[in-house]
């Protein structure tokens, strides 16, 4: 009988553990809890996605961005990828872009005071991380959330793809000008007035320069 009660007793104490691992991380997705275990990387990638771009950093840019940056960059990284609708129908899309991308920093730099950022956008996603660091054209659109000054020296690289904003003849602030690379297809209407709208999937020759741009100022 004892050995039955001690054996129930197990079983009870392994459910009772499953349950509540089930209900922390049930807790964490409906909250958008980070993952607070996670070891803090010297680099994280924070990558904001083109509009209704597939992949989970967005299979155009972000996730052959991210496996070329991984060989590339001379320190450990990890990669988020940016909440937010990516959707030109949604007319809150690039201001909950922002939000996140902000958040994210700001969750990041208290967690992890010593690492540094590579802001990623592409298309729609390029005009969020704008809105992130300032660039006035953007912020113009109200609901922008932008970094607090205090980050910015956080902040080592900007890889932005396909920018809308670009051809509309903004940059990003002077601060982050040195450190901002900037990459448009030829023939792509969204960042150069181009008359091919293929183009504007096509960024695969940008990866590496991008990445080397990235690791030189880590």
């Amino acid at each position: 009988m004892a050995i039955r009660r001690a054996i129930h007793f197990e079983k009870w104490c392994v459910v009772r553990a499953f349950a509540v691992l089930l209900l922390a991380a049930g807790f964490g997705a409906a909250t958008g809890m980070h993952a607070w275990a996670l070891p803090c990387a010297a680099v994280d990638v924070v990558v904001a996605r083109g509009t209704q771009e597939p992949g989970y950093l967005g299979s155009v840019v972000g996730d052959p961005l991210y496996s070329t940056l991984r060989q590339a960059l001379p320190v450990s990284s990890q990669s988020y990828r940016v909440n937010y609708p990516a959707d030109l129908l949604d007319p809150l899309s690039v201001s909950r872009g922002t939000q996140d991308m902000t958040d994210h920093l700001l969750w990041q730099a208290a967690r992890c005071p010593g690492q540094r950022f590579v802001l990623v956008g592409f298309s729609q996603g390029a005009v969020v991380t704008h809105g992130v660091l300032g660039t006035g054209v953007v912020t113009a659109l109200g609901g922008i959330h932008s970094l607090p000054v205090e980050l910015e020296s956080q902040v080592a690289a900007v890889l932005l793809f396909g920018d809308p904003v670009h051809l509309l003849g903004w940059d990003v602030p002077e601060r982050y000008a040195g450190r901002t690379g900037d990459y448009c297809t030829s023939g792509d209407p969204v960042c150069g007035g181009g008359l091919h709208p293929v183009t504007h999937v096509h960024y695969e020759w940008a990866m590496w320069p991008a990445a080397q741009f990235a690791a030189c100022r880590v």
